[in-house]
């Protein structure tokens, strides 16, 4: 199956980014290179493409995508190693980096993949394809352990029945595809909660993050990202839920906060100067006519910050 992803939001990006023709630009999440060859495509000679991603499927379909732009590289590695690779290839500051953080759509529609419930599957779920599956988590991880990652990260208000029955389940055999799975979380859920909308997304989405340790990559990322930046240079990231866009919110407030003297303080002491400036108040969301062409885009979220010239960094 041909690695596929529509790019979200693309001209919201392209523009979000202020691209300069002989810029530095980082796509920490390559995918498809639906936004990678967008950038490679406005920068002349002098600039450059660094495009990473740690799934060997979308790095072999980037590299070749992105072969006709000589200004392109691509790297196989996770994004929240940004500072080594740009340490690496000898460059000291990007001018723009962007940070996709969705699921391919390759990703969920490969069978083999395990991403997704609509049909069976090894219970995989692994971006990089190495490490520990979802399988793993289901079949080894106790119910308290289980219940927490479900809860926490999936905010399912069924997690512990959820958790119980995977654990009653698992005791007759190993649970190891997607529909023995999606099975029991059914089973472990109202029948009305069931009518609403598909059970089985809250905590397939939970294992998946714990499976690639997605906000662990995150933290890391966003803060590597932001330091990258020269002055003037833009991050911007794309969330998909609730909890990544509430981790990406709380960076860029810290970033563009000024002073840090205790509120009871009369006057500012610390000298601490903002490391940033948002581009946009509130994050930015998918216009309707790309909504019609792709709905995977509907609970997208693009923020955007600038490095400041004077900054703590």
């Amino acid at each position: 199956m041909e690695f596929s992803h529509i790019p979200v939001m693309l001209e919201e990006c392209i523009d979000g980014l202020n691209i300069r023709p002989d810029g530095i630009y980082v796509d920490g999440t390559a995918g498809g290179a639906g936004h990678s060859s967008a950038i490679a495509s406005r920068l002349n000679e002098n600039g450059r493409l660094i495009a990473l991603d740690r799934d060997p499927d979308a790095v072999a379909a980037a590299t070749e995508r992105l072969s006709v732009y000589k200004n392109a590289t691509v790297v196989h590695r996770n994004y929240s190693e940004i500072r080594a690779v740009l340490n690496e290839l000898d460059i000291d500051y990007a001018d723009g980096i962007l940070m996709d953080l969705g699921v391919s759509s390759f990703q969920l529609d490969e069978g083999s993949r395990g991403f997704s419930y609509h049909s069976d599957a090894p219970l995989d779920m692994r971006m990089s394809k190495e490490g520990m599956s979802a399988a793993d988590v289901v079949n080894t991880y106790s119910e308290q352990e289980l219940a927490r990652i479900i809860f926490e990260y999936g905010e399912e208000k069924f997690s512990r029945r959820i958790a119980s029955n995977i654990i009653r389940a698992r005791e007759s055999s190993p649970i190891m595809t997607t529909m023995q799975l999606a099975d029991i979380i059914r089973e472990s859920v109202p029948q009305k909660a069931r009518r609403e909308k598909n059970p089985c997304k809250k905590t397939f989405q939970a294992i998946r993050i714990a499976v690639n340790g997605e906000f662990e990559h995150l933290e890391k990322g966003l803060e590597d990202a932001f330091y990258s930046l020269r002055a003037g240079g833009r991050l911007a990231v794309i969330t998909f839920h609730s909890l990544e866009d509430r981790l990406v919110k709380q960076k860029f407030a810290e970033w563009c906060r000024g002073c840090i003297c205790p509120p009871d303080f009369p006057q500012c002491v610390c000298g601490h100067k903002p490391q940033g400036k948002l581009v946009n108040r509130k994050p930015l969301e998918a216009k309707e006519q790309e909504l019609e062409r792709n709905n995977r885009s509907r609970s997208a979220k693009l923020r955007i910050i600038e490095r400041s010239a004077e900054s703590n960094g």
